[in-house]
């Protein structure tokens, strides 16, 4: 689905995004007052928007769009009993070794060269590989050491696998139907690192589709192409992803086939999701653990089958951090850089910002009621604050795609300067029906 020559990666773009990020209020690291807490971040006024319009836009073409997808909003603190079951407390682990001689840690499976340390370059200085468990381990109950031992979840999916049978009944589906959830997860990454790509805290996009057994690669053909074409749509440009399928040395035990969606970051291709066939694994796990049944009787064939899964599974922060890498965009303008991030408008974390020429209450006064008339239908931006030429360039900044500037021929001609992100043109446009107008620009 790429282009045979993509662009090479741009390592120094790397920089510029975190930069950028903790500037404009994307993201910065969190604690940072007690010196930070190690692969965690809090995310800023404009990092929570983008963040939600990103989980607002799978959940619209997941579920939304659709009536064979339903929500469930799963509990985060789970019994070992259910970790047992799906394999995750004897399997779920990463081999990690050490080098003897500056004493860093790293993932085997993730070196480049696993006879020589990248940090401090000796040779043959790493121990022999040992496995690590990746889950977090809590205490539910009133005294320190005497609760139940309870986890936290590593994934989302084991919800919707726990809790499939109650679904399906509930909302009246059958096979093929999916249950989708957005929420938070929790891994003890080993190496944790380029920026909030891979982080111990994090939230998942995930949806567990069950079919009959007969259908499995019928659908999950179907799932790599719709979910690979949900970022093109969202702006993602082709020539910067792939979709990888795995080779069977990657293969999880349980999966016939996965494939994931790649993006070129700026260390090179890396997962912005996966797509996996997951067979019966999962419900016939929990079935045997819990001794209740989770399969689905045909009436119409007369047939009982436990439904195989296909899952697409995504993180909300890498994506974000994607749409951030492929957004970026620098030009000349009349001899300075313009900076500009050309967000999809769905994405974008304004829609429109609204800016009084001046400070002076004939103008920000009726500047504040057109925001008002605005903010009821999108998420707008007001600032009053600065040269408008400045304000311009940091609602570019942004992604906001459209600026409406009230000026003091506003006062008498009841119309608005509509500017466009992208084009930097510039129109008049009345004020009267403006929300439809930026509705329309925006096709939203």
């Amino acid at each position: 689905m790429a282009s045979d020559s993509p662009p090479a990666a741009d390592p120094a773009l790397f920089d510029t995004i975190v930069n950028l990020s903790k500037r404009r209020g994307f993201a910065f690291p969190s604690a940072e007052i007690y010196g930070g807490f190690r692969s965690t971040y809090d995310y800023g006024p404009v990092g929570v928007l983008l963040l939600r319009n990103v989980k607002d836009a799978w959940w619209r073409e997941m579920v939304q769009r659709r009536h064979d997808v339903v929500g469930l909003d799963a509990a985060i603190l789970s019994p070992p009993a259910v970790w047992e079951a799906s394999g995750h407390l004897e399997s779920f682990t990463d081999p990690l070794v050490d080098c003897t001689s500056c004493k860093e840690r790293f993932r085997l499976d993730k070196l480049e060269d696993p006879d020589t340390c990248p940090s401090c370059g000796a040779k043959g200085s790493f121990t022999e590989a040992r496995q690590f468990n990746l889950m977090f381990s809590t205490q539910a109950g009133p005294v320190a050491g005497s609760g139940a031992t309870a986890y936290l979840r590593p994934e989302t999916a084991q919800g919707m696998f726990v809790d499939f049978a109650q679904v399906m009944t509930a909302a009246r589906k059958k096979p093929p139907f999916g249950i989708a959830q957005v929420g938070k997860s929790f891994r003890n990454e080993i190496t944790p690192g380029n920026f909030v790509f891979r982080t111990r805290e994090f939230e998942q996009m995930e949806m567990e589709f069950f079919v009959p057994p007969d259908e499995a690669e019928e659908w999950y053909g179907y799932w790599c192409r719709e979910r690979f074409q949900w970022y093109l749509d969202l702006g993602m440009p082709e020539d910067r992803l792939r979709l990888r399928p795995h080779d069977d040395d990657e293969l999880s035990h349980y999966s016939s086939g996965t494939s994931d969606v790649e993006f070129l970051f700026p260390w090179g291709w890396d997962e912005l999701e996966g797509i996996a066939n997951r067979g019966d694994y999962d419900l016939s796990a929990h079935a045997a653990a819990s001794g209740e049944k989770l399969d689905y009787f045909d009436q119409a064939s007369n047939v009982r089958y436990t439904p195989h899964v296909i899952e697409p599974a995504a993180g909300v922060t890498r994506a974000a951090f994607a749409f951030l890498l492929a957004a970026y965009d620098e030009e000349e303008v009349r001899g300075e850089t313009r900076v500009v991030l050309r967000l999809h408008p769905r994405l974008a974390p304004y829609k429109v910002a609204v800016l009084p020429l001046s400070k002076k209450p004939e103008l920000t006064g009726p500047a504040r009621a057109v925001f008002a008339s605005l903010a009821d239908r999108f998420m707008c931006d007001y600032d009053e604050t600065q040269a408008i030429g400045r304000r311009y360039r940091r609602q570019d900044e942004l992604g906001t795609p459209l600026c409406v500037t009230f000026d003091f021929d506003s006062v008498d001609d009841g119309a608005v300067t509509l500017r466009d992100r992208d084009t930097m043109e510039q129109e008049r446009v009345p004020i009267e029906g403006l929300a439809d107008v930026v509705a329309d620009r925006l096709g939203l």
